[in-house]
């Protein structure tokens, strides 16, 4: 069964800069990832960054994230894949996300999201046989 767990759960209303719990995939067969970053609200001149970062202890979380996504301004969905096949160090993740505004001061920024991952689940080696019940 492919893991699957959200980073920042669903219908969060962030209203500053943080940093969500760490998630311990050290199950994941594959190590890759389909992350949703899903926006159900804003309000107008403001911007967030969301970024995934690794840790071998779920402590140390290092100087570079693994995967940035694009920053958002809107309400809608962003997809990417994150693989951290080839970081077998990486133990958990974690999101961290920055709010900005501009224009007029108040309110402070405001965005309702949610970042959810499933694990891609194994691909079939070519040339296998399906058995045809």
């Amino acid at each position: 069964m492919p893991l699957a767990f959200s980073l920042i759960s669903a219908a969060a209303k962030l209203q500053s800069n943080g940093e969500g719990q760490s998630v311990d995939v050290s199950a994941s067969e594959t190590r890759t990832f389909f992350c949703q970053l899903t926006i159900t609200e804003q309000i107008e001149q403001e911007s967030l960054d969301v970024s995934i970062w690794g840790s071998p202890d779920g402590q140390q979380f290092g100087k570079k994230p693994l995967l940035k996504i694009p920053q958002q301004f809107y309400c809608g969905t962003t997809k990417m894949v994150l693989d951290i096949s080839a970081r077998p160090e990486v133990k958990f993740l974690r999101a961290t996300w920055e709010l900005n505004r501009w224009g007029r001061v108040a309110p402070t920024p405001m965005f309702v999201a949610a970042l959810d991952l499933i694990e891609v689940p194994a691909m079939r080696p070519a040339g296998a046989v399906v058995s045809q019940s």
